[in-house]
């Protein structure tokens, strides 16, 4: 969330801002409402100021300066009534404006403008067809995409066998990699959360679509451990010493892919629930870029275990999110497809998000500041195992498990149809 002062002193950083995004903001009227508060608020003060003075001067005075006084009070109670209805409202549309790009961000209007930092691995040459994820993993007996829709609905599945084992595998490798030798803390957060925390990490109000809910006790399944895990610490004062503060989670996460219609119906790219491995950073302001690039790294050094050519996106302008400053996303080679496959997005919110949940630091000079928010996939996993399905594939069908998680699954070399 932008504060309220920023955009008073802003208002065209804030809607050009906005323009880069292809989102709307209420700018206007957020200073409309402003002006109105802040006359409204002149006006009380002035009035009790008037009050003070005539109370002091009240003693013997006639009743018609007592009635004035009356009339004065009965006035302030008026305009303070018509404060809470239009704080509220500011506080409801500030919620609904974006965070403006980091000068650094490349502008364009969509996934064409997005820049390739740089692409690591071999797209090797195979002297056979490489077959569709999905239909590899159902002729190996690993994915059961029809009974997932028979006991819930599209875009469900069961993962069965060495598919079931090759998911805990890839699980299991992140969370060590990255606790053992990117120095994160583990964490295994709740996967329900309250409204406030969907606001806190922007997911309400814009993508409350996007989202599936338990509307009697207005809780959320949570689209993605960031949520939780960077909720953490609102409405706290964080140890400055602590400073960069780097959890790691996995979590089974909820999407409704209500803005997805129609997209990646088929296999394993696109459902409603799916588990990842999520990386949430806490930095003091002038770190915060830095950590960015650290956890870029992080996350490309899962691949570059696996083997799994890729590549790395600076999102322009016009793809990037609501709330994020500046944003990465890795993408891993599909050779089944010819294309390739976001496996994560790494994002720097500034104190976007902290503003929200009110989660601050003391500075050197002893004053109260809000921290910067990162966070990014570490990686997700469905198409982590799209990609191990398809570069990993052999000309008989089978799957060769990489080496890195071979320990992981019993020594398992190749998932065969009898795996």
């Amino acid at each position: 969330m932008l504060s309220l002062s920023f955009i008073r002193e802003n208002p065209d950083l804030v809607r050009k801002g906005a323009q880069l995004k292809g989102e709307p903001a209420p700018v206007d009227r957020i200073l409309e409402l402003d002006r109105k508060r802040r006359d409204i608020v002149t006006q009380v003060e002035q009035l009790k100021a008037e009050q003070r003075r005539g109370s002091a001067a009240s003693r013997g005075a006639d009743e018609g300066a007592k009635n004035e006084l009356r009339a004065m009070r009965e006035r302030i109670k008026e305009l303070e009534a018509t404060l809470g209805p239009i704080e509220q409202a500011l506080n409801q549309l500030l919620l609904e404006v974006p965070n403006p790009p980091h000068e650094s961000v490349p502008v364009g209007k969509d996934a064409s403008g997005n820049v390739t930092v740089r692409e690591w691995g071999e797209r090797k040459a195979r002297p056979f067809t490489v077959r569709p994820h999905y239909e590899v993993a159902e002729r190996l007996g690993i994915i059961d995409f029809e009974r997932g829709v028979k006991v819930a609905t599209s875009r469900f599945f069961f993962l069965k066998g060495a598919g079931a084992r090759l998911e805990r595998a890839l699980l299991n490798f992140m969370l060590d990699l990255h606790i053992r030798e990117h120095g994160y803390t583990e964490i295994f957060p709740p996967m329900l959360v309250n409204r406030a925390a969907m606001i806190g990490t922007t997911q309400l109000p814009k993508f409350a679509d996007d989202s599936f809910v338990i509307e009697k006790r207005d809780l959320w399944l949570i689209p993605t451990a960031e949520v939780p895990v960077t909720n953490m610490y609102r409405d706290e004062v964080v140890d400055p010493q602590a400073l960069p503060i780097k959890h790691v989670a996995w979590s089974t996460n909820f999407r409704s892919e209500a803005g997805a219609a129609g997209k990646d119906t088929r296999g394993y790219v696109r459902v409603h629930q799916f588990n990842k491995v999520e990386l949430v950073k806490w930095s003091e302001p002038s770190r915060s870029m830095a950590e960015l690039e650290s956890l870029v790294a992080n996350a490309e050094t899962i691949l570059q275990k696996l083997e799994i050519p890729y590549r790395v996106l600076l999102m322009c302008t016009g793809d990037m999110g609501f709330g994020q400053w500046k944003k990465y996303d890795l993408e891993a080679w599909s050779p089944g497809e010819s294309r390739f496959l976001e496996v994560s997005s790494c994002s720097n919110y500034g104190d976007f998000q902290a503003r929200r949940m009110n989660t601050r630091y003391r500075g050197k000079d002893g004053k109260l500041e809000f921290v910067h928010t990162l966070n990014g996939s570490g990686l997700a996993l469905p198409r982590t195992v799209v990609a191990i399905l398809e570069n990993y594939q052999n000309a008989d069908g089978s799957v060769t498990v990489p080496l890195p998680l071979r320990t992981y699954m019993g020594g398992l070399e190749v998932i065969k149809e009898s795996s």
